[in-house]
């Protein structure tokens, strides 16, 4: 008796896997290029004469505009640097604003009072600050956890007594020092070489991006990624956990003396507000609103929050806020109220920050990506 065999039915196609598709691979072959060309249409942004009402005062190649912008940048290298001791290292320091007040009032000391050059008081106000970031770290690394942030925050505490007393008549007190500009190349003064000081801070934010990235991605990267998971496992692996924290500690100090010089040279000089615990804490603020241990998500959480602090000024005091009943308007006139509400619900609906709005959006695209017929 003949078997008789059912028609083969061929199989449905496998499923290609999402990595694998065309748009994934055309993404990954795009992304690695995307720094680049944010960095090129930043580079390139005053010379464009676009006005956005509501978000920016005037054009963006304005001086008011351009200054903003470069404060923005300086805050957001500051808070990359920053997430090296505490997004990427484990170590939570409230002491941070005293090296970038070291680089502030150290380039304005030794240009304003001792009449140095630009150059030459830069470096040694930059190197200055690293050495005490060196040598406070080598004290302050003895103890951890709370004790150290403790530590870290009595060091800070007594850098701006010093500031605000005035020893020595150095430091202005309360009043500030401001920037003595003849002593500095002609391109860096006036309202017309904003652009210039834009251009700088935009440099300097660049820098700090690449050596953070540079150093997560090297063995030392992967030895500070360990101490902040566990820091006994690199003890038994027979390193030395605390050689390897003053060396972030010592690095994200220099960085934010770098950042010092250029915000002194953006802001025209230097006050008392900045060796303050809450700049420390608005660092804080910043790295935790984009996402710690992230390499884009500091940048983005300085920017965002630097931008906010001065924009909430006024937008507080405009006649739209005015208008409101005072229920409204009382609390939305208040900066600190307004940001404080955007940096709780972020932490709420977003608690790895800006970095984690990509993860969370994949799900959706994938989901309303039309799936391919059979």
């Amino acid at each position: 008796m003949t078997e008789v065999k059912s028609p083969e039915v061929p199989a449905p196609p496998a499923a290609v896997p999402d990595e694998l598709t065309p748009g994934r691979r055309r993404w990954h072959g795009v992304r690695p290029w995307l720094p680049l060309a944010a960095l090129a249409v930043a580079a390139i942004l005053p010379y464009s004469t676009v006005s956005l009402p509501g978000i920016f005062e005037g054009p963006l190649n304005s001086p008011g505009t351009l200054q903003l912008l470069a404060v923005c940048l300086v805050f957001g290298g500051l808070a990359a640097g920053y997430d090296l001791l505490f997004g990427r290292t484990g170590m939570l320091s409230f002491g941070h604003a005293l090296y970038f007040a070291a680089g502030v009032y150290g380039t304005d000391i030794l240009v304003t009072r001792a009449g140095l050059p630009l150059w030459q008081a830069a470096l040694l106000a930059v190197t200055g600050a690293t050495t005490l970031a060196a040598l406070l770290g080598a004290v302050a690394l003895r103890t951890v956890g709370i004790a150290f942030a403790m530590v870290t925050l009595a060091f800070a505490q007594v850098g701006a007594i010093l500031v605000a007393r005035d020893f020595g008549g150095w430091t202005g007190g309360e009043e500030g020092l401001p920037l003595d500009v003849s002593g500095l190349p002609p391109a860096l003064v006036g309202v017309t070489n904003t652009v210039n000081l834009y251009w700088l801070a935009l440099a300097y934010l660049a820098v700090v991006v690449l050596v953070v990235h540079r150093v997560s991605g090297s063995p030392t990267g992967r030895v500070l990624a360990g101490l902040r998971d566990d820091e006994r496992r690199i003890g038994v692996l027979g390193l030395d956990p605390y050689r390897f924290k003053l060396v972030a500690f010592t690095l994200a100090g220099g960085l934010a003396a770098s950042g010092g010089v250029v915000y002194c040279l953006i802001v025209g000089g230097a006050s008392p507000h900045i060796t303050s615990s809450e700049l420390t804490l608005s660092l804080l603020v910043m790295v935790v609103l984009g996402g710690p241990g992230t390499r884009w998500g500091p940048v983005l959480g300085g920017i965002l929050y630097m931008y906010l602090d001065h924009r909430l000024t006024a937008f507080g005091t405009s006649d739209a806020v005015e208008s409101l009943p005072a229920v409204l308007s009382r609390p939305l006139s208040q900066p600190l109220f307004v940001l404080g509400t955007v940096f709780i619900l972020a932490v709420y609906f977003f608690p790895g920050g800006l970095a984690s709005l990509t993860s969370r959006l994949t799900p959706l695209t994938r989901a309303l990506r039309p799936t391919p017929r059979a």
